[in-house]
């Protein structure tokens, strides 16, 4: 037989808990304040942090391709560039996925890939080669080197592996572009 008063015991004691953190919270409130400094302890001189962290600040944007290109490895290079393949394809005449397909990329104009749904950035600059080092500004950081670009890649900021995957992308093609001298 069930207790008629188990809703009653139930509710009683959700009254009290609820009473109990109440009354606990009311005291502790009263017992502990803080007294507030009426200045902080600690100045932070921020025009002094600002001029010496743009003097000692490295260079911004990547480093030239020309001379990592010479010690690149296009093996080392397919293997940073699996990522890629998330949104691009890589074969000749393979079809485009996220990101257009980047066989004969390099010497390519920009935007090459007909039917492609390019964003208006991309397409603007039609008229632009991928170069060694257009490739390599781009790859750095897609959205600062063209800002509007789809492509929500964040970039490759090391610079040899920068270069092998460009040195990789470079061997996709019937006749490879020459590597500069």
């Amino acid at each position: 037989m069930k207790d008629p008063l188990t809703f009653n015991k139930i509710l009683a004691a959700l009254l009290v808990a609820l009473a109990l953190a109440w009354i606990a919270g009311t005291m502790s409130d009263s017992l502990v304040s803080p007294k507030m400094l009426e200045k902080n302890v600690l100045v932070v001189d921020t025009g002094a942090v600002a001029a010496s962290s743009s003097a000692s600040a490295e260079p911004q944007g990547p480093a030239p391709i020309e001379p990592l290109l010479v010690k690149a490895d296009a093996d080392a290079g397919q293997k940073t560039a699996r990522v890629c393949g998330t949104c691009h394809s890589f074969g000749k005449g393979e079809a485009a996925k996220m990101g257009p397909n980047l066989y004969g990329i390099i010497g390519s104009p920009h935007a090459h890939m007909a039917g492609f749904a390019y964003s208006d950035a991309m397409k603007a600059m039609a008229d632009k080669t991928w170069t060694f080092a257009e490739l390599n500004e781009f790859l750095y950081s897609p959205r600062t080197h063209i800002p509007g670009t789809k492509m929500s890649f964040a970039g490759i900021k090391n610079d040899q592996d920068r270069a092998n995957v460009i040195a990789w992308l470079r061997t996709l093609a019937d006749s490879p572009v020459a590597l500069p001298k």
